[in-house]
């Protein structure tokens, strides 16, 4: 099977070094998918729907979102993907540092497709990203994918 490298990803993500670990786990684990980043719910929420600078940017074809970010948590930017027409459809996988039952049973609640506690180590880092995406990019099928 073939990655499709067409489908850009946004990883929401507000601490810049987790956002420069996930850049460094796409470059080993060789995926080339476009990576998008928002660093915050509001920020988030505003590249979804289009709106100010993001007016132009594609729709993603997987999210990837942290729980604990600043102006909107990650549960209301998840609501507002699975409450919306046009975004209800795209896979969100949460990759948090969580590993709390309510957390894991809330964002499901919610409408996540898939709840990933992030490991603390780089090369376990980089393994859970290489089989996310291997799953959603190559196996599994994705609207527009």
């Amino acid at each position: 099977m073939v990655m499709n490298e067409n489908v850009p990803i946004l990883l929401v993500e507000d601490n810049p070094d987790n956002v420069m670990i996930t850049r460094m786990a796409f470059e080993k684990g060789n995926i080339k998918n476009t990576l998008y980043v928002a660093r915050d719910g509001d920020d988030t929420l505003r590249f979804l729907f289009k709106e100010g600078e993001y007016v132009n940017v594609p729709t993603p074809g997987l999210i990837l979102v942290d729980l604990n970010l600043p102006k909107v948590s990650g549960y209301e930017v998840l609501r507002k993907i699975k409450m919306d027409e046009r975004l209800k459809r795209i896979p969100v996988v949460v990759l948090t540092v969580s590993t709390s039952d309510s957390d894991i049973c809330k964002t499901y609640e919610l409408g996540a497709n898939s709840y990933i506690a992030k490991p603390a180590e780089f090369k376990d880092f980089v393994n859970v990203v290489s089989a996310l995406t291997d799953y959603w990019l190559r196996i599994s099928r994705i609207p527009g994918g």
